[in-house]
């Protein structure tokens, strides 16, 4: 594919590796092919990423088995590649070059475990390891910054401490509190952390006749954001391409949810959002005690597929977004009879390139469905301005008051004072990606302009309120009302 930008070279080996895999079982010769894919991935003689050639096939190798879906015994949508951890040896607080030996010494004198010395010959600060607690505080009183917190990027990456090293060094991922939120996966710099591909699922729905006519593909808002190397229309219209018979945004479904948020807030009080579903799994694991307060709400992905299949019973629905956490939303009892698969932005590439299409050399197609405020669920804050609108909308009287939490460890804070009833609000947005979904780990790129790309995206339909998209598309007000749950086969 022409022009294609990756933002690191981690991303094109996913991309290469999806792709393969991708043409392959499109064209029926997968089987017979899959060993084939770590010499083309990685054709040699010299190796350009590791050690050897061999060390780079096997992780090749471990990638193509997650593109297949993983290990099934492994409950988590994320998994970690040991062959390519590289066993960080980063070891907590440590006093570095930088250090002065200074004569106050304000790093020795706020330690709460008296951890740090003062060499009589240098004057320089030492941290004993068996006292240190990591707590930062030697690291804030420094006047120099001389002290820093080395952690391993997945480690520092996950703000509830998920993740840490085994004994043998390689990383392991903690299954009951792990969110699946996916910041360690983008955070490691060796790309040893991967998220289940459910691509071949996807393309199953693709390649069925008798699914023709109706395979929808639903679009998270965050598309305003990616493949900049092509005008969106051609984006839309490569989606048609490949197969897809209908596009909706999901945007769409977000105008519901927000319409719903108002509904309840107002009547509970006080709730969370419900459409982050890190976010709520966060909530069950870590805060079970005000789980109650969850907004009793399915996603906007979810409540798009549900639409959908109350108006063709035989649809197939496929989301796509930047977001690895959706794809358990395919085996949670509320939404699965409605959502037949779940893919992210990086393998609808990978899907664009198994089939060479040139996005850049497409005629545009339209898609404006959402308004406004469906569209901005993407970026942080979004989804408070879109409640508060609706609570407008609905004359109601009640005040919104937003706490908004761009990445897990302001949801902890917010959700630490909820439960001590010390909450400075009546409504917490949560967000377990920082900067909301177009900060999502699947996303192409993770530019400091995305807000604002955003933004522009979605006051292209400014002009529209959330009742006039719903009403547009003869949807309900209320997500309950659109209708019992079809006859479907539940995954």
């Amino acid at each position: 594919m022409k022009d294609k930008q990756f933002e690191t070279v981690i991303k094109q080996l996913k991309y290469e590796v999806l792709s393969n895999v991708a043409r392959f079982y499109w064209d029926g010769t997968l089987l017979s092919n899959i060993t084939r894919i770590p010499t083309i991935v990685v054709p040699g003689p010299k190796a350009t990423m590791r050690c050897c050639i061999y060390k780079e096939r096997a992780i090749v190798e471990e990638r193509v088995r997650l593109a297949i879906g993983g290990d099934q015994y492994n409950k988590n949508i994320v998994e970690v590649i040991h062959a390519a951890c590289d066993q960080c040896p980063f070891g907590g607080m440590q006093v570095t070059d930088i250090c002065r030996g200074c004569l106050a010494h304000h790093c020795r004198e706020v330690c709460p475990k008296d951890a740090i010395t003062i060499d009589p010959n240098t004057r320089r600060a030492h941290i004993d390891k068996s006292k240190c607690i990591n707590c930062g505080m030697c690291a804030r009183a420094c006047p120099y910054g001389a002290i820093s917190n080395f952690r391993r990027p997945c480690e520092a990456a996950c703000a509830i401490n998920a993740i840490h090293a085994g004994e043998d060094g390689i990383a392991v991922i903690e299954e009951e509190k792990c969110t699946r939120c996916g910041a360690c996966s983008y955070a490691c710099p060796f790309g040893a952390i991967m998220d289940k591909s459910y691509i071949l699922r996807c393309i199953d729905i693709l390649k069925d006749p008798k699914n023709e006519g109706h395979r929808y593909l639903i679009i998270a808002p965050s598309i305003g954001t990616q493949f900049n190397y092509a005008k969106l229309g051609q984006v839309f219209t490569g989606m048609k391409k490949i197969g897809f018979d209908y596009l909706f945004e999901a945007a769409l479904g977000a105008d519901m949810v927000a319409y719903n948020e108002a509904k309840d807030l107002s009547e509970e009080g006080t709730c969370t959002s419900s459409c982050c579903p890190a976010f709520v799994r966060y909530i069950k694991t870590a805060f079970p005690e005000i789980a109650d307060k969850i907004s009793n709400n399915l996603s906007p992905m979810a409540a798009m597929c549900k639409f959908i299949k109350l108006k063709d019973p035989q649809a197939k629905t496929v989301f796509v977004g930047p977001c690895i956490a959706k794809k358990m939303e395919m085996f949670n009892k509320e939404s699965a009879p409605f959502v037949d698969c779940v893919i992210t932005f990086e393998e609808l590439q990978a899907l664009f390139g198994a089939k060479n299409i040139e996005l850049s050399e497409l005629e545009e197609t339209s898609l404006d469905e959402a308004s406004y405020f469906g569209r901005v669920f993407a970026r942080s804050g979004g989804l408070s301005e879109a409640v508060a609108e609706a609570l407008k909308e609905q004359n109601s009287t009640f005040e919104v008051k937003p706490v908004k939490c761009s990445g897990l460890a302001q949801c902890k804070t917010a959700l630490t004072s909820l439960k001590n009833n010390r909450l400075d609000g009546n409504f917490i947005e949560g967000m377990a990606c920082v900067n909301g979904c177009i900060g999502g780990p699947a996303s192409l790129t993770h530019r400091l302009q995305d807000t604002v790309v955003q933004n522009a995206y979605s006051k292209k339909r400014a002009n529209i309120n959330i009742k006039e998209s719903l009403d547009a598309v003869k949807a309900p007000y209320d997500i309950a009302e659109i209708g019992s749950t079809p006859k479907v086969t539940a995954k």
